[in-house]
């Protein structure tokens, strides 16, 4: 759908992931970083969702707009979220809505859901950074175990993610707003950091040539100072040099769909 939100068909059951559908990420829709392509699908043709998974609470993977709009037309779904996000949810009319710690696992809407770490922070303001977590996501059925990292720098605790829930048959993970290094380093990982992150989720398991990268957090909102379209480019050029099957990285178009 465009930066870190995906609509996730898994056995039957709808998912997203950071819902974002408004036109900046932003308190307000008048300033703020504004969205460089449409969503992927418009909200009105979305298919009824079953669960929503919130990374955490910044503005370009929590929004306001997007959370109303998903309650009002899922009333039933499912939220889950990290510790101190499920307030927000349940302020905008969200009524199933669990919060969960790293490590923290559950069953929702028929999958197995376990919140993963992630090296990032949190806040929405300027009196609440780092009052509520962040994390990442493992959504695993019998038959397909996917990884959504939300948004995190490098080395974070992918080789034990890897150990302990892989290994995973598709990982989403952030690619983009890395510049400038000294800045960006600690909270977002830059290409070759995203690739070397897939390998240590797969490692244990040698499972990383059979395993499908699909890049994300680029493209969508101008956030840092790297060119808008370098971040996918820069991510091929590192997952070649690593040996790994071309056919494995899956580059996807906003509103692009494939089946695994």
């Amino acid at each position: 759908m465009g930066h870190s939100s995906f609509l996730l068909q898994l056995g039957g059951v709808n998912v997203l992931t950071d819902p974002v559908w408004s036109e900046r990420a932003s308190p307000v829709q008048w300033a703020g970083p504004r969205r460089l392509s449409p969503p992927g699908v418009p909200f009105e043709r979305l298919p009824p969702i079953d669960l929503v998974v919130q990374s955490h609470n910044h503005y370009d993977h929590l929004d306001d707009t997007t959370v109303r709009r998903l309650v009002a037309a899922n009333p039933g779904a499912r939220w889950v979220a990290p510790l101190g996000v499920g307030a927000f949810l349940r302020d905008r009319g969200a009524r199933l809505v669990t919060e969960h710690d790293w490590w923290d696992a559950t069953d929702a809407a028929g999958l197995r859901v376990t919140a993963v770490p992630a090296q990032h922070f949190s806040g929405r303001g300027f009196r609440d950074r780092n009052q509520s977590l962040w994390c990442g996501w493992a959504l695993q059925t019998d038959a397909v175990s996917v990884y959504f990292a939300g948004d995190t720098g490098y080395p974070a605790a992918f080789g034990d993610i890897g150990e302990r829930l892989g290994p995973f048959d598709v990982a989403l993970l952030p690619v983009g707003a890395y510049e400038p290094r000294w800045f960006m380093r600690p909270v977002h990982m830059n290409p070759e950091e995203a690739v070397r992150a897939y390998r240590d989720l797969h490692r244990l398991h040698g499972s990383e040539r059979r395993g499908i990268f699909v890049p994300m957090h680029w493209g969508t909102f101008r956030l840092t100072d790297e060119p808008v379209e370098e971040p996918p480019l820069l991510t091929a050029q590192h997952w070649r040099e690593a040996g790994l099957p071309d056919a494995n990285l899956w580059r996807l178009a906003h509103g692009e769909t494939r089946e695994r």
